[in-house]
């Protein structure tokens, strides 16, 4: 398994991947934000997981972020924005490399913390952030009215 930064001829397969992870997501709006991790290289990365074959079966998706974030007490943090890998390449250290990584990425801009975050319902990703030594720091939930 090699993880590298992801580049331009791996798009087709990371959005896949993305399709995947969130596909309430239209796929305008994912290319949308695939350029933007594109364009910002010092404040956003991601980073790709590539078979023996050469197939692309995992990203991880980070960012810095300067803003609070919850739950912890430095600034900047690095920040997980989005993890993915392929069912047959789950559960054999593919998240764990990725997410290595991504925290390597971090400390290298002067990072000291990395936090995510996890929808409430989703105990798959909260087992793995987990095992990945993660510790949950608060929960919230978030409301909204329409007006009018």
């Amino acid at each position: 398994m090699k993880i590298r930064r992801c580049h331009t001829g791996d798009e087709p397969d990371w959005l896949s991947m993305r399709q995947a992870l969130w596909p309430d997501e239209i796929q305008a709006s994912h290319q949308a934000e695939m350029n933007a991790w594109c364009d910002a290289p010092e404040r956003c990365v991601a980073f790709v997981a590539e078979a023996r074959d050469g197939s692309l079966v995992g990203f991880v998706e980070a960012s810095i972020r300067s803003d609070y974030v919850p739950g912890t007490t430095t600034s900047p943090v690095g920040y997980l924005e989005g993890l993915y890998v392929t069912p047959p390449y789950r559960r054999g250290g593919t998240a764990r490399a990725l997410v290595n990584a991504a925290e390597q990425w971090a400390l290298e801009r002067g990072c000291r913390e990395m936090a995510s975050d996890v929808d409430l319902g989703n105990v798959v990703s909260q087992s793995t952030h987990t095992a990945l030594g993660y510790r949950e720091s608060e929960r919230v939930i978030f409301y909204r009215k329409p007006l009018g």
